[in-house]
């Protein structure tokens, strides 16, 4: 049986706030892919993200993620789309005000979650997880740049998401913690068939860690053969 996209766009159009960055976008994700979309800055990579949260609209082509309608879909319907997905960004987006335990909570409780014993073995499984397990009672501020990812991941599967969609999860971390972060990403990816779709310009991690990748060029985004030579230099 042919399995079914998590994510499916079809001539979609992508917008970065009221101008359209991508044209005629066909893309299909499924379970346990692992899938790069890369490009020079400016071409549109984080906008393609920005549309699978529904955090910019669809307003041309189709557009499915896990099930939801990106075109015209509801309000109301967007944090249950997001619940079946995991976001991990470059800047981690942790609250600083509060503890590593009292991060992953919150967004538990957030979710519906209502039983305390619950989320308290769910945050224990997650930190295992990302080998932070003795980072619980530590605010953000006291973890190291490599060790913040890590809960950001953490937070991204408390749910058992579908996907976990990660804008340059690495932008900001050395070489050697980078390389952590993909050997987690890849350990989720392999264990639990989670579809990863990682937007990034560093070369070296999608040429270390082998998976789909989709080029963003010239206002299109194609999934690339392994032929053709993929500029990612900065135009001067």
């Amino acid at each position: 049986m042919d399995k079914e996209a998590l994510i499916s766009f079809k001539q979609a159009d992508i917008l970065n706030s009221e101008e359209t960055v991508i044209f005629g976008l066909n893309m299909e994700i499924f379970p346990s892919d692992f899938a790069y979309i890369v490009g020079k800055v400016g071409t549109g990579k984080t906008s393609i993200i920005r549309t699978m949260i529904a955090e910019n609209p669809l307003y041309k082509g189709e557009g499915i993620v896990c099930g939801y309608n990106l075109k015209g879909i509801r309000e109301k319907d967007i944090p249950f789309l997001r619940r079946k997905l995991g976001v991990v960004f470059q800047d981690f987006q942790l609250l600083m005000d509060r503890s590593v335990h009292d991060n992953l909570d919150f967004v538990l409780k957030a979710t519906g979650w209502k039983s305390e014993a619950e989320c308290e073995k769910r945050i224990s499984e997650v930190l295992s997880d990302v080998g932070m397990e003795t980072k619980a009672h530590k605010m953000p501020h006291q973890l190291s740049g490599g060790e913040q990812q890590r809960i950001a991941i953490a937070r991204a599967i408390l749910n058992k998401p579908s996907v976990i969609i990660a804008d340059e999860p690495t932008g900001n971390l050395d070489n050697e913690t980078a390389d952590g972060i993909m050997k987690l990403l890849t350990a989720i990816n392999r264990d639990n068939h989670t579809a990863i779709v990682m937007v990034t310009h560093n070369r070296s991690i999608f040429e270390k860690y082998p998976g789909r990748v989709f080029v963003c060029k010239d206002e299109r985004c194609t999934e690339s053969t392994g032929n053709e030579i993929i500029d990612l230099a900065i135009s001067i």
